[in-house]
């Protein structure tokens, strides 16, 4: 049987981009799939009353490993480390969770995970804003219909997705992204993609509390 990890991932996060260049990798050598479900993930981090990426005490930084020029920094090794491209993500020019969004309602024409990919190659490949014009070309650039598209981004039932999603990684205790899951079994960022994979091939961890 096919053993599914749950990813939940953020479309601007730097961390959720550098595990997802793993993902392939890590299918073919332990015959997993990974279940992609995008998130806003600041709404996510906002359950736990305390983002600290809002506690900052100047603009983009924080405390600690959330300081701007800290996360800079460590997400330039993984890239490096990984042997891909990474900008700098601008900030959206977009509501924060039209991208998540625009992920699920391309999951209507089977397109999920090629829109999440999409949206990293602009984001973390090319350094490009995503603004308005990027939503609006995102039908041509996946093959979709764009007037089923369009309907589906502004139907109630893709946000009802959307926040039932967040519900669902805060209620498995998830508190920010990328986070994966097998069974219960959590796995929170990038840095842990060896434990993830040492759990997919059979090894005995530690088990994260019951949410």
């Amino acid at each position: 049987m096919t053993t599914a990890v749950d990813f939940y991932l953020g479309l601007g996060s730097r961390y959720s981009y550098l595990a997802a260049s793993q993902i392939d990798r890590i299918e073919a050598q332990t015959g997993c799939r990974f279940v992609w479900k995008p998130i806003a993930s600041g709404l996510l981090i906002d359950r736990r009353g305390d983002n600290p990426f809002r506690r900052a005490t100047s603009p983009g930084a924080g405390p600690g490993p959330y300081d701007q020029a800290y996360r800079e920094y460590d997400a330039k090794g993984w890239a490096t480390l990984y042997g891909i491209p990474l900008h700098e993500p601008p900030a959206f020019e977009v509501d924060p969770t039209l991208p998540a969004l625009a992920c699920v309602a391309a999951d209507r024409q089977g397109a999920l995970v090629a829109c999440c990919r999409l949206f990293q190659q602009l984001i973390f490949a090319e350094g490009r804003v995503i603004d308005a014009s990027t939503i609006a070309a995102l039908p041509a650039r996946l093959g979709l219909d764009e007037e089923v598209f369009r309907r589906d981004l502004d139907a109630p039932e893709i946000r009802a997705r959307h926040a039932a999603l967040i519900d669902e990684a805060a209620q498995r205790g998830a508190f920010g992204v990328p986070t994966f899951f097998v069974g219960q079994q959590m796995f929170w960022g990038n840095d842990r993609l060896p434990l993830l994979e040492a759990a997919l091939r059979g090894t005995e961890l530690p088990r994260w509390r019951e949410p």
